[in-house]
């Protein structure tokens, strides 16, 4: 038998080039055998990020305004382009500044025919104001039509001929 002697010790390179490190990859799930398995996973991510871009990209540049599919009440509509996304003109382009104001894009710095500034009317704070008396006067007659109909029926019980 031949006796071995001290081997001699493996650095760097030699050292990098002798674990095997395949053992090591398999033991957490990235050995030769799951490749294909992490192929995939990539390819759909790659495709659902590709498709969430384009959607993205998409709802900025939609002439079809901001996710059209949820039904928007009439009042909300009207009042819509106080909301959408304005391009302002460079601050040092005069021309373009005059234009700008001109065409009203600025509330309440619209220019009218006679040179009178015309006046935003409260705008969303009004409209709010509006909702909610709506909604008061709905909650209102309700209310009253409820306790009508209690009194109806009350005096029907005790035998008055009410409607």
């Amino acid at each position: 038998m031949v006796r071995k002697r001290f081997q001699p010790a493996k650095t760097g390179f030699e050292y990098l080039k002798s674990i095997n490190y395949d053992k090591y990859l398999r033991k957490v799930g990235l050995g030769k055998e799951d490749h294909y398995f992490w192929k995939q996973i990539g390819k759909s991510l790659l495709y659902a990020y590709a498709i969430g871009g384009a959607l993205w990209w998409y709802n900025e540049t939609s002439p079809l305004g901001w996710w059209p599919t949820t039904i928007r009440p009439k009042e909300e509509r009207e009042l819509a382009h106080l909301y959408e996304r304005i391009e302002y003109p460079y601050p040092g382009d005069e021309e373009a500044m005059e234009e700008f104001i001109a065409s009203g894009k600025m509330m309440g710095t619209s220019i009218g025919p006679k040179g009178i500034l015309e006046e935003d009317d409260g705008g969303a704070v009004n409209y709010q104001k509006e909702l909610q008396n709506k909604k008061f006067e709905q909650e209102a007659q309700k209310m009253w039509l409820r306790m009508r109909n209690e009194v109806i029926q009350e005096l029907q019980e005790k035998g008055y001929d009410v409607e």
